[in-house]
């Protein structure tokens, strides 16, 4: 109006008269962010990066990683125990639900005969935080600990075993180049390997399976 017709007018003037004769601008609607994967339960930091136990089925770590190797994207659901760092058990799905990480936590007590008591430490992702993730805990008389959020290093220890099996198992692969089947079959290869043959210093330079039995 001021450049058309030369006109001055004050912005609140201008809202007046277009109240007075119902007159409204359209306007761009502004945009609902709804926060994806949010946290429902936290539990404190118990382990506070003491990674190490004195005895078998007192800490347990936990996480997902992205296995990308074959035609589709799967997901590496494993729980550790920090007294001999033995990978008790592990999922491989097609999804990263809270289904992945109660299964993996389900063959972990089955293998350990329900062992009550025991900290489980993970991440904040919002399978862990989810009801009936640490309803599952409170059910089997188990302790959630987790990470503060975005600290990697609160569970470092189970994501450096993700990041070996993915440089030593996969160095010179590329991203969806095998078989489905493949990966698979290299991921229980590698974890049997981990479990059975890898020898580590913190375990007096013995793998995992026989720093157990040694100290059984």
């Amino acid at each position: 109006m001021k450049q058309k017709h030369n006109i001055k007018l004050n912005r609140n003037t201008v809202q007046n008269l277009m109240q007075k004769h119902n007159l409204q601008c359209r306007i761009k609607p502004k945009r609902k962010w709804k926060s994806q994967g949010e946290s429902i339960i936290i539990a404190p930091n118990l382990l506070e990066r003491d990674f190490t136990a004195s005895e078998p089925n007192k800490k347990w770590v936990t996480d997902i990683t992205y296995i990308q190797y074959g035609s589709t994207t799967k997901y590496l659901s494993t729980i550790m125990d920090l007294f001999n760092n033995e990978i008790v058990a592990y999922k491989l799905y097609d999804h990263q639900q809270t289904l992945l990480v109660i299964d993996t936590l389900k063959e972990a007590l089955s293998v350990r005969n329900h062992p009550e008591g025991v900290i489980v430490h993970s991440d904040q992702g919002s399978v862990y935080t989810s009801y009936a993730y640490q309803a599952y805990i409170k059910e089997n008389d188990l302790v959630s600990s987790m990470s503060r959020r975005g600290n990697c290093w609160d569970n470092a220890v189970i994501e450096s075993f993700h990041s070996n099996l993915k440089s030593e198992e996969f160095q010179y692969v590329k991203f969806n180049s095998l078989r489905n089947q493949d990966v698979i079959e290299r991921v229980i290869t590698y974890l049997n390997y981990y479990n059975e043959e890898r020898i580590q210093e913190k375990l007096g330079y013995l793998t995992p399976i026989k720093y157990g039995v040694m100290a059984a």
